[in-house]
């Protein structure tokens, strides 16, 4: 795990300049530091064979086998009391390993302590679903499918959940681009056109430095709304903006461009 470190004023200086970068490590501590984690190490170790383990950043961090994943974690809900699932994730280490590393987020209320369970897996592996021991595995265990292409088994509805069903490639792996690949700079505008408009109609733009309100068919055209296929050659009228539709709400004043004051003292 990473030490937290402040981002202030990150866009006037770059603090991230290799994708394959991996940030220093903290300290690491024995188990046996602390009575309750060796405890339930103990415990883990008696079912489960364990790899590694020890406590960082005050939470233990407990390295299992692949196909231990849904026993070791009915092992820590119905005998240690790690009640709570609050993040199941994964981390992207095909370039240096040709694995992903999975991991499950634990706590319990109880103790007031925190655990991490991890497992390496193959890039083809397909893991087991938790989210029949904790329902909120279920959005997570998905969010890692669609970002990184980790297959569940005995999902429930093991669809993606952020892009679209007929998306291309992994988002969140480092081999994927960071302004997306030649799929996505076309997706809407073959959804949306067909592909017999690309010509007419161009790529997307998805530099994330540039806003253009003046985009492919002008689908940002806030405060310039003109009809569909009107002649701009010769410029635009520009409309004033309304901050509430027409009739406002009741009570309340309705709101003008013209009106309106942009503050630039932060301390007011």
């Amino acid at each position: 795990m990473r030490r937290y470190a402040p981002k202030d004023n990150v866009q006037a200086k770059p603090y991230y300049t290799d994708r394959f970068w991996v940030a220093p490590q903290v300290p690491r501590s024995a188990v046996g530091d602390d009575e309750v984690f060796a405890a339930d190490l103990a415990a883990i170790k008696a079912k489960f064979e364990v790899a590694e383990a020890y406590i960082q950043v005050e939470q233990m961090v407990v390295y299992i086998k692949p196909e231990d994943n849904y026993g070791v974690l009915e092992l820590l809900r119905d005998e240690l009391g790690y009640t709570q699932l609050s993040e199941v994730s994964a981390i992207d280490w095909l370039a240096d390993k040709g694995q992903f590393e999975v991991f499950y987020q634990m706590l319990s209320m109880t103790k007031r302590k925190r655990l991490r369970v991890k497992m390496f897996i193959g890039e083809t592996e397909a893991v087991n679903s938790v989210e029949k021991l904790f329902r909120s595995a279920d959005w997570s265990e998905r969010e890692m499918y669609d970002m990184f292409g980790i297959k569940l088994n005995n999902h429930p509805y093991p669809k993606r959940i952020l892009m679209p069903d007929d998306w291309e490639g992994w988002p969140l792996r480092k081999t994927y681009p960071l302004q997306g690949d030649e799929f996505a700079a076309w997706y809407e505008v073959d959804k949306i056109f067909g592909k017999e408009a690309r010509d007419i109609i161009g790529p997307e733009l998805r530099d994330p430095a540039e806003v253009n309100r003046y985009d492919t068919k002008r689908f940002a055209r806030l405060g310039h709304e003109v009809p569909y296929g009107a002649d701009l050659s010769e410029g635009e009228t520009k409309t004033d903006l309304d901050y509430q539709e027409e009739g406002g709400v009741f009570l309340i004043e309705k709101l003008h461009e013209e009106k309106s004051v942009v503050i630039d003292d932060r301390d007011r």
